[in-house]
């Protein structure tokens, strides 16, 4: 779907009034290789351990976006190359880190939208503690799983309903 958060936001005014549709606060950075995409969020809430991660990128990810909830953590990274490539053959459409990844660089070279407040060359530890499936709230909105989440250039939009 092709498609610009400005436009999206211009033609859905009622709905921002309303609550349904919510701007987050700009805060992350572009790494993948695909600058905007958008699905249907899958939400993880956890800090500083990814093995959630790894176990919900190995699920079918078709027109799904995986947002991680990682405490806004600048200690380590959740999300490294190998993860994105998981998410990329699991045909995931992008993942949103609230937190860091690493391998940018590799990261940048494959088609899957990735947004994350920095990068950190640390991995994360492995002990397999978080939650899956609940709201999380960061960067000013509220985040619930099933809701759409649409990234580009221009920013981050939630809705409880698909935008056009």
């Amino acid at each position: 779907m092709r498609f610009k958060t400005p436009d999206l936001l211009d033609n859905n005014e009622a709905r921002i009034q309303d609550g349904s549709v919510r701007i987050v606060t700009p805060m992350f950075q572009h790494y993948g290789g695909r600058s905007s995409f958008c699905g249907q969020l899958v939400t993880l809430k956890l800090f500083e351990d990814n093995t959630l991660v790894r176990e919900v990128l190995a699920e079918d990810g078709r027109g799904k976006v995986l947002l991680i909830d990682g405490g806004g953590s600048m200690r380590c990274a959740l999300v490294g190359d190998q993860l994105a490539i998981l998410a990329h053959k699991n045909a995931w459409a992008g993942i949103v880190v609230y937190g860091c990844i690493r391998d940018s660089e590799d990261i940048a070279r494959i088609d899957l939208g990735v947004r994350a407040l920095n990068t950190h060359p640390l991995k994360s530890i492995k002990k397999g503690v978080g939650d899956r499936d609940l709201a999380v709230s960061f960067g000013g909105v509220t985040f619930r799983p099933g809701e759409w989440i649409y990234v580009d250039s221009d920013g981050v939009v939630v809705s409880e309903q698909p935008l056009r």
